[in-house]
């Protein structure tokens, strides 16, 4: 691409890019790298630059515009933190996501899909994934296009080139030794867990890790969970699909009511001490305490870590299993750091259920792919996960903030919940609001959210659970006015 000019009409120069025709001239002063951005997205969202097309190199299209590099550059990270670019290495500066049309008025109500029919079932999720939507704020959702394609296509060629033969055979139904060293490294030095290698287990996901334990549950005579309410519908349904009984145990600003666990009678309670689900609050220390002296006197704490790393305004909190490693059974997964698309996860089990996990595992599966494991093992040990979650914390802030910004602005009298950490907020609402009917109602005008009630198995206030972690600012903003005019 050449150097292209024009002279004004005032007789200035200004510098223009044959590349979508941009004239930097028209750039306000002091704000050329949003100018820049909102052309680029603009002509992503219309076709002009397609999915998979690469941008220009951010020196070369700097030097037609008569631009620092540092403008361009910039520009190009607003569109990576929107999802929208991704970098390839040496492939450049690919467009991975287009961006939902930007409208000026609420989107056009269709008809609305069977999904918020009834008490929710089993098929819930799978329904709400396949609905159309053109913002999608479902909780628990990473960024996916912030998936690191370069540095996971690095591991792999580092794996394949010192693969042996015997490592393409049946392996440990426990996991690779390789990926078993990563996470237990990974647990010390992000959780506060110091484990064996030997002890973990690797497994399809956080969904497949309860389901083992049920098994050995029942196995040893345990055959009731309390669980937290509200809490996540998804982990409900494994547990009762497993046979185990799940009675709810209150969740306040604390945390888990523990003064309330015993009432339930339950042997064994699983809970997201953490970053709860889907309020938001960390377990308290006095609360943690009691727990603990519970667990000590027979209970069984089944921990689930579902996104403990993505944490923002406050320091770490420590996993309960590195204070009682023979209480606590322990769950975790890349779901929320890398894909769910991945299906690896990991789990930890007292000594007392470790075998018995083990068989369940191999009589399942015989074990997770090994390739995959030995990647992920790569990416953990080289420091390149580390480097992705550093990224992800800073594009998070970003839209966490957007929509909390976004909600003051649009939803006046809603409580913003849980802000401090996660992938998504829990907004209650003031009035007498019908959260399903709100979330079918937004459903139908092109808005994808999930509604409080559907997490709680006793009455809850109002609300709705809103990821952000996978949709632009821009797009949030809109979203959240979109729900406004859903409102009665």
């Amino acid at each position: 691409m050449g150097r292209a000019k024009d002279t004004t009409s005032e007789g200035s120069i200004t510098a223009g890019a044959d590349f979508l025709q941009l004239d930097i001239g028209q750039a306000p002063p002091g704000g050329r790298a949003d100018w820049l951005a909102a052309r680029l997205r603009a002509a992503i969202a219309d076709g002009r630059v397609p999915v998979g097309a690469r941008l220009p190199a951010t020196r070369v299209l700097a030097g037609e515009l008569g631009v620092s590099r540092g403008v361009v550059t910039e520009a190009y990270q607003r569109l990576g933190e929107d999802g929208h670019v991704a970098g390839r290495g040496r492939a450049g500066t690919v467009v991975v996501a287009t961006p939902a049309a930007v409208v000026g008025r609420p989107p056009t109500p269709r008809r609305p899909p069977q999904v918020f029919t009834g008490r929710p079932g089993v098929e819930v999720f799978d329904a709400l994934r396949a609905a159309p939507a053109e913002v999608d704020l479902t909780p628990g959702v990473p960024d996916l296009a912030a998936f690191p394609r370069a540095a996971w296509l690095r591991a792999e060629r580092t794996v394949l080139d010192r693969l042996t033969p015997a490592a393409l055979g049946y392996g440990d139904p426990t996991g690779t030794p390789a990926l078993r060293l990563a996470v237990a490294n990974w647990l010390a030095r992000n959780r506060g867990i110091r484990v064996d290698p030997a002890e973990v287990v690797v497994v399809a996901g956080v969904s497949q890790a309860l389901g083992l334990l049920a098994q050995v549950l029942h196995a040893h005579d345990v055959h009731t969970v309390a669980v937290e309410d509200p809490g996540s519908l998804g982990v409900r349904q494994h547990l009762a699909n497993w046979g185990l009984a799940i009675p709810p145990v209150p969740v306040d600003d604390q945390g888990l009511r523990v003064d309330l666990l015993a009432a339930t009678g339950a042997p064994a309670v699983l809970l997201t001490p953490a970053h709860q689900f889907p309020t938001g609050v960390v377990l308290d220390g006095e609360r943690r305490r009691r727990l603990l002296a519970w667990a000590r006197d027979g209970g069984l704490v089944v921990e689930d870590d579902y996104d403990a790393e993505h944490r923002y305004d406050r320091p770490p909190v420590p996993a309960l299993r590195g204070m009682l490693p023979d209480r606590v059974c322990y769950t975790g997964s890349v779901s929320k750091l890398l894909a769910p698309a991945l299906r690896i996860g990991w789990m930890l089990v007292p000594p007392r259920l470790h075998a018995d996990v083990v068989a369940a595992k191999r009589m399942a599966d015989l074990g997770n792919a090994a390739l995959p494991q030995l990647v992920l093992a790569e990416l953990m040990e080289s420091g390149a996960m580390e480097r992705h979650l550093r990224m992800l914390r800073h594009r998070h802030v970003r839209r966490r903030d957007a929509m909390i910004r976004a909600v003051r602005a649009h939803l006046p009298g809603a409580v913003v919940h849980g802000a401090a950490a996660g992938l998504h907020l829990l907004v209650t609402l003031p009035g007498p609001v019908d959260d399903v009917a709100l979330a079918a109602e937004a459903l139908r005008r092109g808005v994808k959210v999930q509604p409080l009630s559907w997490h709680g198995q006793r009455p809850q206030p109002p609300g709705l659970v809103l990821g952000y972690a996978a949709t632009a600012p821009s797009e949030i903003d809109r979203a959240v006015a979109t729900l406004a005019h859903c409102l009665p």
